[in-house]
């Protein structure tokens, strides 16, 4: 993560089978439009909601691309709730107490300002 310090990052939970599936298109069309002016999407597969994310890494990437024209960057698949939830997704919840958790569906996404980077990094 540290190679978006001082982007903009709107950190996105995707799922490839999730009725929303549309705003991949969507994002990769922010990314573009922004991506000059230190803005980037970052997609983090998640299949705890109805299993609608059961592909590999390789598989959720060919997918994207080759579908909606997905070229932001795509990580591993992880959790956003529960006891398993990945350590990005702990110091977000934390960031933001405030804010709706946990997720409830695909596609929830959280933007995090240059100055916000600074809570996810350290």
């Amino acid at each position: 993560m540290k190679k978006y310090a001082g982007k903009v990052l709107l950190i996105v939970n995707v799922a490839s089978r999730c009725g929303l599936t549309l705003q991949y298109e969507q994002l990769e069309n922010i990314q573009k439009a922004w991506a000059d002016q230190g803005f980037v999407v970052l997609g983090f597969p998640c299949n705890q909601f109805m299993g609608q994310e059961p592909g590999s890494e390789e598989e959720i990437k060919t997918y994207c691309a080759s579908t909606w024209g997905v070229t932001f960057p795509m990580f591993s698949k992880i959790d956003v709730n529960g006891d398993a939830r990945h350590p990005l997704y702990q110091k977000l919840i934390a960031a933001a107490p405030t804010a709706v958790a946990p997720e409830k569906s695909g596609f929830y996404e959280r933007m995090v300002s240059q100055r916000a980077y600074a809570t996810l990094s350290g």
